[in-house]
């Protein structure tokens, strides 16, 4: 009698919970994005979820003859197409452009993993890795690719690159590797070298690079392995970081931590310090938590995956850490819920005009689980002539119109770096083309 007792009672809790968890699906943003961005966002209670939102753009590519909507006084153009998912690209000195054409390692065979493939199938994020990075070279000065070539194939997932003492580095998921380069040149055989091992995987798998200030050493961002390490702490060993290398040694530390997935670094030239764009963690609601673009120090810690937005605690993770919550430091600025910021470029580096003379270029991937969408375009965040975001400031979109009236996505705009006019190109991973965004009164580029 007490075995069929319990059983019924279980079935109730399991009616219970089911019944919760479908009538708070998906969850709905009640406040807009806007009130979740800048120096002060509104940061609300949590909505904590069972059942994750899921409202993916659909990916459907740009019709004939369409293109983004630039800000008003700029004007866009296609500066390359044809490619295969690019997501990431490179200047190099003599002004070709590299460009990473990638995707995510092959997922699991999980109901999880199976979930996150179909999801990201519709994202346009399903497509096998090409595995290649590719040169674009605009040869007559018009602002258009007229020659490419296939630079290096063989690699595995990857993201970031940077010309450093003689050699170009690549930044794949599972490791920084580099090759010896010489200007010029169009097509690289060389076997890459190991500079470093990475945690690789494929949740939050991009790996990026850049130069550190003191011209000695590489940051090399590692995203988390999970949302906020569901999957234990013991996975998430070196992830949620930024590393610092040592390219000669071939050693690494870690600079700072509890970043859930870095992706855009750069060097603010108005302060020569270390910035990023961080993706902050899902399931809690609509309207948190925002990702962010944040100075980042060393030692830095920004809370994952026990604190967000500087000591919120997020009571779902175990066990707890009571004491880095007065550590856990706050970002500079927030980008609003689930935008999925992952470009990030300086003024200086891209030069479009006197209202964008300081700030930071982003590019939002935009998101896959709020209601409505958020991100999927370019904006500026303004800095003052400081080095820091202007106070009561807001984003500023640059670049939107990735989505069409139905909802759907015609492309998801990635990685944003100035070409050698300090023209704006944007890598859009769904659409397969690299735009050039330049003021609207610009000559004709030669």
């Amino acid at each position: 009698m007490r075995k069929h007792i319990l059983i019924v009672l279980g079935l109730i809790v399991l009616v219970a919970v089911g019944i919760f968890a479908w009538l708070s699906w998906p969850d709905k943003a009640r406040l807009d994005v806007q009130e979740v961005t800048g120096q002060r966002p509104n940061i609300t209670a949590p909505r904590s979820q069972i059942i994750p939102t899921v409202k993916v753009a659909d990916a459907i590519g740009w019709p004939a003859g369409a293109k983004p909507t630039p800000a008003a006084g700029l004007k866009v153009e296609r500066f390359a197409d044809n490619l295969d998912h690019p997501r990431w690209m490179y200047r190099l000195p003599n002004g070709d452009i590299l460009v990473a054409e990638t995707n995510s390692p092959p997922r699991g065979r999980s109901f999880v993993d199976r979930v996150m493939r179909y999801l990201m199938g519709r994202a346009g994020a399903g497509v096998p890795s090409a595995n290649r990075i590719t040169l674009l070279r605009d040869e007559n000065g018009d602002g258009r690719v007229d020659f490419r070539s296939e630079f290096m194939t063989g690699l595995n997932s990857p993201f970031g690159m940077t010309l450093f003492d003689g050699h170009l580095y690549i930044a794949n998921t599972d490791a920084l590797v580099r090759v010896p380069y010489e200007e010029g040149a169009t097509k690289i055989t060389a076997a890459p070298e190991v500079v470093v091992k990475l945690p690789g995987g494929e949740n939050h798998w991009a790996r990026n690079v850049i130069p550190a200030e003191d011209g000695r050493t590489l940051y090399v961002s590692v995203g988390s392995a999970s949302n906020i390490a569901e999957k234990g702490l013991d996975l998430e060993r070196r992830r949620a970081v930024i590393l610092q290398v040592w390219p000669k040694e071939k050693t690494s530390r870690i600079y700072a931590a509890g970043l859930r997935n870095a992706n855009g670094m750069a060097i603010n030239p108005q302060s020569n310090q270390l910035w990023t764009v961080v993706n902050e963690r899902d399931m809690l609601g609509s309207e948190i938590v925002p990702d962010y673009l944040t100075a980042v120090e060393l030692g830095d810690h920004f809370g994952w995956p026990w604190y967000y937005w500087g000591g919120y605690p997020d009571k779902r993770v175990e066990p707890g850490n009571p004491q880095l919550q007065q550590y856990s430091k706050r970002p500079d600025y927030a980008l609003g819920p689930h935008v999925a910021a992952l470009g990030l470029t300086f003024a200086g580096d891209v030069k479009l005009g006197q209202r964008f003379n300081y700030g930071a270029f982003i590019g939002e991937h935009g998101s896959w689980n709020r209601v409505p969408p958020s991100g999927y375009k370019v904006v500026f965040v303004p800095f003052t002539d400081k080095g820091w975001p202007v106070p009561g400031s807001k984003p500023v979109d640059v670049l939107t119109g990735f989505l069409d009236a139905d909802g759907k996505a015609m492309g998801r705009p990635v990685g944003v770096i100035g070409d050698r006019t300090g023209a704006m190109l944007v890598a859009d991973d769904v659409g397969n083309v690299i735009w050039r965004v330049t003021p609207a009164d610009a000559p004709a580029a030669r």
